[in-house]
């Protein structure tokens, strides 16, 4: 009677298990963290530059609109030459060449405040735009979150793939060792051939999945990644959808945008209202005359007036009050579809980090069972009351049950930043980031009162362009 060869699989079910707490370890050593990323994002987003540069040059409209509140004054140089020569009492007359150097002013002394109602509107819109800023930063920091744990989730799935082929090759090696003896027939080393190879395609697959996932990880932290570390110290989960939900309409940026806007449009009707009504002028000009032609030098300085009341213009400053009617209203409607999103947006994160949650508590009891049916079925296997077939499922069901976990995990993660984000609180400042953070309100200062330029405040501004540029 022959031998019967020692069976293989306590070499597979050792790898078996150690795909558990193996790849369940990644993270381990000290490395990049989840508030690296999020740092290495806000950093060098060139998105959060683009909207910084947006906010500044609303911040400019606002110097705009101040600028329109004061008196314009120009230099001005000229010159006329009058011919043919004319007649002057019956005789040939010469022409005359003159050249004048002049300063001008003029100012809008009375204009039903319009002027200071787009001076507000214009402000409005710089509160908005900062909103706009802030959600961005959310945008920012959740596409780095969600980089980091996939990067994290990928790398495990590879590691838990490789140790699939490592152990489909040693129950290769088991029934080849098994079919040399006798004990089983070609069709179970075929099977366990097929498994092997489909174990090799789900690796490429993997392998393949983990470049993209780096990829998107240097797109959106700005660096490749290192060793990542899972994170542990996940924030903290609202008592209730309502809370979350009543934090979202306080502070999430988007309605605060909205609202903004919806101040804006209500002051522009206003100002095309207040259009409708007469504008006061007054003109200053002081200038020296240089007659080229004979020796009448002098100085001329003339003194201006003037009241205008529109009275008919086409219908277009109608036109200008339906039109920001229409832009109010639009604005009110876009306040109410944010709010509404973002309660639903709240909903669902709330929703998907408890869905993550239980997913995680399941897949750990469906690994608990898996391993133990993984043992039973092998060490059955081993005294021949179970076939190759049914050794190669089990161990398939615990590679399910594996690769569910991690994942169950990283949804955890995700899902934990994005109810974050829904409520508005994704920040760098809440999060307490170790970064400098953008302070808008330094560049409107100095650039609200729309400074001259020889003053020491446009000064200032310069030197804060150039450090900006630097960065």
């Amino acid at each position: 009677m022959s031998r019967t060869p020692k069976f293989r699989w306590g070499k597979a079910a050792a790898l078996a298990i150690a795909i558990g707490s193996t790849v369940l370890a990644v993270g381990s050593v000290r490395a990049d963290n989840l508030a690296d990323a999020m740092i290495g994002a806000y950093n060098t987003s060139g998105l959060l530059e683009q909207n910084r540069a947006l906010l500044r040059a609303a911040d400019e409209d606002v110097a705009s609109a101040v600028a329109t509140l004061r008196p314009v004054l120009d230099f001005v140089l000229s010159t006329t030459v009058r011919e043919p020569r004319q007649w002057s009492g019956g005789a040939l007359g010469q022409g005359t060449s003159q050249f004048t150097a002049a300063f001008e002013a003029s100012w809008r002394l009375l204009d039903n405040g319009v002027r200071r109602l787009s001076v507000a509107a214009a402000k409005e819109v710089v509160l908005a735009t900062r909103q706009t800023l802030v959600s961005i930063e959310q945008r920012i920091l959740l596409r780095a979150v969600s980089a980091h744990i996939d990067v994290i989730l990928q790398t495990e799935n590879v590691s838990l793939r490789q140790n699939n082929v490592r152990v489909l090759g040693e129950e290769l090696r088991a029934a080849q060792d098994r079919f040399d003896v006798g004990e089983v027939t070609r069709t179970d080393v075929a099977l366990a051939e097929s498994r092997l190879a489909a174990a090799r395609s789900n690796l490429a697959t993997a392998q393949g999945l983990l470049v993209n996932a780096k990829a998107e990880y240097v797109n959106a932290v700005g660096r490749r990644p290192g060793q990542l570390v899972t994170p542990t110290n996940l924030p903290k989960r609202p008592q209730s959808v309502e809370a979350a939900q009543a934090v979202s309409v306080r502070y999430h940026p988007d309605i605060l945008a909205a609202q903004r806007q919806v101040a804006a449009q209500e002051i522009l009707v206003q100002a095309a209202t207040k259009a409708l009504g007469p504008t006061v002028n007054g003109t200053l000009a002081l200038g020296l005359l240089e007659d080229w032609d004979s020796s009448s030098d002098g100085y001329d300085a003339t003194v201006g007036l003037s009241l205008r009341q529109p009275i008919y213009r086409g219908g277009a400053l109608q036109s200008d009050i339906r039109a920001a009617m229409a832009g109010r209203d639009a604005a009110r409607g876009n306040l109410l579809s944010v709010q509404r999103d973002t309660v639903q947006g709240v909903n669902d994160a709330f929703v998907r980090l408890d869905v993550s949650r239980a997913s995680l508590v399941a897949t750990a009891e469906r690994v608990r069972a898996a391993q133990v049916a993984f043992d039973g079925i092998r060490e059955e296997a081993t005294l021949g009351a179970r076939t190759t077939l049914d050794v190669l499922a089990a161990e398939q069901e615990l590679l399910d049950a594996l690769t569910a976990q991690i994942s169950a995990r990283a949804e955890e993660v995700i899902a934990s930043y994005q109810l974050l984000s829904s409520q508005g609180l994704l920040t760098a400042e809440r999060l307490g980031l170790a970064v400098q953070i953008y302070d808008p309100t330094i560049y409107y200062n100095l650039a609200k009162d729309a400074p001259a330029r020889v003053s020491k405040q446009s000064k200032d501004l310069d030197r804060v362009l150039e450090a900006l540029g630097k960065r």
